[in-house]
């Protein structure tokens, strides 16, 4: 939760009674503050982790004790589980504001548990994406009451999650929706990493920049393979027309919300999305369409090291280490791929195997150099 002098300082600014140079310098008075009396790593970490255990500890409680307890029990503990977190967090907000944020986002995650047993007491009418969408409309509530960065984390991965959901159920059995629904959670991961400015760098920012890297490398393989599934049916034209609407345009619209006038770098690596998503079409036989089957074959790694490069290009830009170290990753996992898929199977068992030592040893250090000269460059610059 926000600190309580955040609020006023915010709420006296707007009513002009203090300048904003008057309001920076009490928001850097106070950060050194929190700094020097701030917890120790192994604290965070302790807390971090017995929060997950608490809940996991939770709800496997309540599953091994589910059939002996009537439907009225049931619906019971569902609801207490659901605000005995909030109302301890809500407790313990001055006392110890970590706990207090930790304790709220398990009642949050306990939510959605909660949502889905209740539909199984009912038994209500299956349709999972209705659950989560509860779930995420909980998300957004907390985070409106909150606003701390654990909500909006949660309130950032459930939200895609069901309307990813709600697209899987409308076109189940259909050809072209998991191209769709991958090459538009791929610009969305891009929109949560580059949420991150020099000017701009609050604890939910940084959040949604630790799901968008976590999700940019998994999300671009699955880009890659998502056009070699075929299904029954093509997809008919208003699912497909409406389907890149949202996959083209939410990410976009977030990106600008998020960045503003720095938002066209996005449309920039929309297009890159857009062009890697074109490799993963079918290919055709070389006799057939050369052209095409080396597109197919190999654009996706002519692909992947640009947009790596790329990436380290924007990192530099914008002074942000993270994007350098995880364009570099993405270099060294497309040449890592290409090597096994191209070129290991046309060598001999031990050329084979000679080559990918070469290719650890003096790959691995010529990259491990660019990246450490890239990133002392940053902290000159800084």
């Amino acid at each position: 939760m926000a600190a309580r002098w955040e609020r006023y300082l915010e709420r006296w600014t707007g009513a002009g009674l203090i300048e904003n140079s008057t309001a920076e310098l009490v928001r850097a008075y106070e950060a050194e503050q929190e700094k020097a009396l701030g917890l120790r790593w192994q604290v965070l970490l302790a807390i971090s982790l017995g929060g997950l255990l608490l809940g996991a500890g939770v709800l496997l409680f309540v599953a091994a004790h589910w059939d002996k307890l009537s439907p009225a029990e049931r619906f019971g503990l569902v609801l207490a589980l659901v605000a005995l977190f909030h109302v301890l967090g809500a407790l313990l907000v001055e006392r110890f504001s970590v706990l207090s944020t930790a304790l709220h986002a398990i009642g949050t995650i306990c939510l959605g548990a909660g949502i889905f047993l209740a539909g199984q007491i009912f038994h209500l009418q299956e349709h999972w994406p209705g659950g989560v969408m509860l779930w995420a409309l909980g998300a957004w509530v907390a985070w409106a009451v909150l606003r701390d960065w654990p909500q909006a984390s949660l309130v950032a991965v459930l939200t895609p999650v069901w309307l990813s959901s709600e697209w899987l159920e409308a076109t189940h059995g259909w050809m072209g929706r998991d191209k769709i629904l991958a090459e538009g959670l791929l610009m969305l991961a891009i929109s949560y990493l580059t949420a991150v400015l020099p000017e701009k760098e609050t604890p939910g920012r940084k959040a949604l920049a630790w799901i968008g890297g976590l999700a940019l490398i998994p999300l671009t393989v699955i880009v890659v393979a998502s056009g070699r599934v075929t299904f029954w049916e093509l997809l008919p034209a208003s699912y497909l027309m409406l389907g890149w609407m949202v996959a083209l345009i939410a990410p976009l619209l977030l990106a600008w919300l998020l960045r503003r006038d720095a938002a066209w770098m996005n449309i920039i690596a929309a297009l890159w999305v857009v062009t890697l998503g074109t490799t993963s079409t079918p290919g055709t036989e070389p006799g057939e369409s050369l052209l095409r089957y080396l597109w197919h074959e190999l654009g996706p790694y002519g692909i992947c090291a640009v947009g790596s490069i790329g990436l380290i290009a924007w990192g530099l830009r914008e002074a942000r280490k993270e994007r350098i170290n995880l364009g570099v990753t993405g270099f060294a996992l497309t040449v890592l791929f290409f090597y096994f898929s191209t070129v290991m199977d046309k060598l001999g068992r031990s050329a084979s195997l000679i080559g990918l030592g070469l290719l650890f040893l003096l790959g691995g250090w010529l990259l491990e150099k660019t990246r450490r000269r890239l990133v002392a460059r940053l902290e000159r610059e800084a």
